[in-house]
């Protein structure tokens, strides 16, 4: 009986150490992955405010593009950031 305490006894020490050395510990990060991080996250940042234009072609054909007109040709830049806040409206 005692040899299966001792038995007992060891799995449960033995898992309180293995969990204890597999705990997820968050890694320390070098000022360079830091750096990498921040840029990647400002990259993504800058694609998702990239705003549309809106211009006509020289055939008078509406054209909405990511990218400038040509120069000289007027143009309607579209922010594609939504509204801040909820808008209700009253039903009528």
């Amino acid at each position: 009986m005692r040899a299966a305490w001792a038995i007992l006894a060891g799995l449960a020490v033995g898992g309180g150490l293995a969990w204890w050395l597999g705990r997820d510990q968050a890694p320390q990060r070098s000022p360079e992955a830091r750096q990498r991080a921040a840029q990647a996250a400002a990259a993504n940042a800058e694609d998702a405010q990239r705003p549309l234009y809106r211009w006509r072609d020289d055939a008078g054909n509406l054209q909405v593009t990511d990218q400038p007109p040509p120069k000289g040709r007027k143009y309607e830049r579209i922010a594609l950031e939504p509204e801040p806040g909820i808008q209700v409206t009253a039903p009528p």
